[in-house]
C-alpha cells in the first residue's frame, strides 16, 4: 500500500465513478483501475464490486474510507498548521526580565510586538538576574534580560542597555533643589532601596562607606517599580534607573542625578544552542526598537 494508491481510492469514493476520479486526479481510466487492484492486493479485500461496468464499493470499502478520510483530515490540519507556524512562527515566547526593566522596556515591547501578533501568548515574569540566566540556560525561557554581573557561559549574551542609578523623591522634597544628590546630603533621609543582595544595592552602599555616612533605610525590595510606589506614598527617597520610572505615574516624583556615578548594565541574554524563532526574532526587534527610545547612561 502507498499513498498514491489510498490518494486514488478516495477520490473513487468521492467522484463515483473511475471516470470522473480519473479526470480529477488527470490520469487516464485503467491507471485508476491498476491502482485500485494493486491496493485491494496489499490489503486482502475487495473494495469494489464490478456492476455493468461500474465500480460499486463493498461495505468493507465503506469503513476503510473513513479511516481514510479521517487520515486525510490530520493531513489537511498538519498542512494548515505549517502553514501557521510558517506566517506565525511558535504560538508562545517566554520572557525573563530583571525588575529594572519589567515596568518599562519590556511591556512596552510587549505591547509592540503583540499589535503584530495578538493571537501569541506572552509570559512574563520577573526575576532575579542570576534566575533569568539559569531560565535561558535550560531552555525554559526564550528571552532574558540581566544585568552583566551574571554568568555568562552556556548562554548567549550581547549588551543591551546601561543606565546610571538616580535619585527618586517626591515633588516638593528639599532634596529636589539639588540637581546632584550625594550621599552627604542623604545622611539622615529615610531611603527606598533594593535588599542587600541586589548588586546596585552593594554599589550604592559602597558609595557611602566611602563618604562616611550610615545611610537611614526605610524599606528593602526587590521590585523597582514597588520603589516608584513607595517613593510617590512619600515615605522616603529611593534609587532607580531611569529607565525603570517608564511604567509609572511619575507626575509627582522628581528624578535627580546621584554621585558617585553608579552604572548598571544590562544584557540580553538566550539559549545557546536553540535556534531563534521568528517570533523571538520580531519580539527581540521590538526591544531593541524600545530600547532606543529608553535613556542610556553616557
Amino acid at each position: 500500500m502507498n499513498h498514491r494508491q489510498v490518494e486514488i481510492f478516495a477520490t473513487v469514493m468521492r467522484a463515483g465513478t473511475a471516470s470522473h476520479a480519473a479526470d480529477l486526479l488527470g490520469i487516464t481510466q485503467p491507471a485508476v483501475s491498476r491502482a485500485i487492484a494493486d491496493l485491494e492486493k496489499s490489503v486482502r479485500f475487495s473494495l469494489f464490486a464490478r456492476i455493468h461496468n461500474r465500480l460499486v464499493p463493498t461495505p468493507e470499502a465503506r469503513l476503510f474510507f473513513r479511516d481514510v478520510e479521517a487520515s486525510f483530515r490530520g493531513l489537511d490540519t498538519l498542512r494548515s498548521s505549517a502553514a501557521w507556524i510558517r506566517d506565525q512562527g511558535a504560538g508562545e515566547i517566554k520572557i525573563a526580565s530583571l525588575s529594572a526593566l519589567s515596568s518599562s522596556a519590556v511591556p512596552q515591547a510587549i505591547s509592540t510586538f503583540q499589535k503584530k501578533h495578538a493571537d501569541i501568548r506572552v509570559t512574563l515574569h520577573v526575576l532575579w538576574s542570576r534566575d533569568v540566566r539559569d531560565r535561558i540556560a535550560s531552555g525554559q525561557f526564550d528571552v532574558g534580560l540581566a544585568a552583566d554581573e551574571i554568568d555568562t557561559s552556556g548562554i548567549h549574551a550581547q549588551p543591551f542597555a546601561t543606565h546610571r542609578v538616580a535619585c527618586l523623591m517626591p515633588k516638593g522634597h528639599p532634596l529636589s533643589l539639588k540637581e546632584v544628590i550625594e550621599p552627604a546630603d542623604l545622611a539622615e533621609v529615610p531611603l527606598v532601596t533594593y535588599v542587600p543582595e541586589d548588586r546596585w544595592r552593594q554599589q550604592l552602599d559602597a558609595a557611602f562607606a566611602a563618604a562616611n555616612v550610615k545611610p537611614k533605610i526605610a524599606v528593602e525590595t526587590t521590585y523597582s517599580s514597588t520603589i516608584c510606589s513607595l517613593v510617590s506614598q512619600g515615605i522616603g527617597v529611593g534609587f532607580v534607573s531611569p529607565g525603570a520610572t517608564g511604567g509609572a505615574d511619575i507626575s509627582h516624583l522628581v528624578v535627580r542625578r546621584f554621585e558617585p556615578k553608579i552604572i548598571v548594565r544590562v544584557l540580553l541574554i538566550l539559549p545557546l544552542d536553540r535556534q531563534k524563532s521568528l517570533l523571538v526574532r520580531e519580539f527581540i526587534d521590538c526591544l531593541l526598537e524600545t530600547r532606543s527610545a529608553q535613556p542610556q547612561a553616557s
